[in-house]
């Protein structure tokens, strides 16, 4: 067992305390007819695209996302909520001091004291999903999962659904040698997670695209022995064209967030059988702090 086994395996039951604390935290969140920009570097950014995405469907107000070393500074916003683990990373610390007095902020994060508490206008600390592992799972999906529970989704099927994905078989997939993953809307950031969940884990070539997107050059890779994972309703017919490649194809009516975590164990499970240490990414650390 590694430290990422047991940090995938709580995420049902960090789901429905997120979906407790949401109402505590209402005011600091989008509020109605606000534009918002959601920020973060790295897997914190892909849950800002679902999280802006989430938001806005759900007619909140217009949202944006950003990764932090390419905020647009020239836009206009009623509120900034930067996503952050560590509380640490140098480009969203950077950020949130050069919109210090000029738009309200709210930090997203793990470790109570850090330093973009210090600087954001207002906090919200989900302290009891921090990580041992430098892989994120359950600090990611929280924090998007608390988006998901201030715009009004069901969280408690999406904890049921995960805790089926916890307990289904693998079966193949984590022999696949090459995995596309597709998402569309809010789980377009979710199919971006997904590809680097196993690019850093397992050093394992993984993509991601908007499922349209994929018939644009991209699926001229798909052939037999390779995956093509789709988080959520794919278009019509491509389900017909992938298989025609001769590549698998996954997919599942669960709540996306839930197939995200059946992507997590793909990803752990491919570095396991290359011999890797899932907590130890090549090159990573838990937290990019620049000089």
């Amino acid at each position: 067992m590694f430290f990422v086994d047991e940090e995938i395996s709580t995420q049902p039951a960090d789901w429905l305390r997120v979906a407790r604390l949401a109402p505590q935290v209402r005011a600091l969140l989008p509020q109605p007819g606000e534009r918002v920009a959601y920020t973060g570097c790295g897997t914190s950014w892909f849950m800002s695209v679902s999280s802006a995405a989430v938001s806005e469907a759900a007619g909140l107000g217009e949202a944006d996302a950003y990764t932090s070393s390419e905020f647009n500074y020239a836009r206009s916003y009623d509120r900034v909520i930067a996503i952050s683990r560590s509380g640490t990373t140098t480009e969203v610390i950077e950020l949130l001091k050069r919109l210090k007095d000029q738009v309200p902020t709210t930090i997203i994060t793990a470790v109570p004291g850090s330093p973009v508490t210090e600087i954001a206008d207002h906090s919200i600390v989900i302290d009891f999903v921090d990580e041992r592992s430098v892989v994120q799972t359950r600090f990611a999906t929280a924090a998007l999962a608390l988006t998901r529970a201030h715009s009004g989704h069901d969280l408690a099927r999406a904890s049921r659904d995960a805790e089926s994905a916890l307990a289904a078989d693998l079966g193949d997939l984590p022999e696949s040698e090459q995995i596309a993953f597709l998402g569309s809307g809010w789980t377009y950031g979710l199919a971006m997670e997904a590809a680097l969940k196993t690019r850093e884990a397992a050093q394992f070539w993984a993509e991601a695209y908007p499922p349209m997107d994929y018939r644009h050059g991209p699926m001229s890779i798909a052939q037999a022995g390779r995956t093509t994972w789709c988080f959520g309703e794919a278009p019509a017919g491509l389900v017909d064209e992938v298989c025609a490649t001769g590549a698998r194809w996954e997919s599942s009516s669960i709540d996306p967030m839930a197939h995200l975590v059946l992507a997590q164990r793909v990803a752990v499970a491919i570095a396991k059988r290359r011999g890797l240490n899932p907590d130890q990414p090549r090159g990573l650390s838990r937290s990019i702090i620049l000089n």
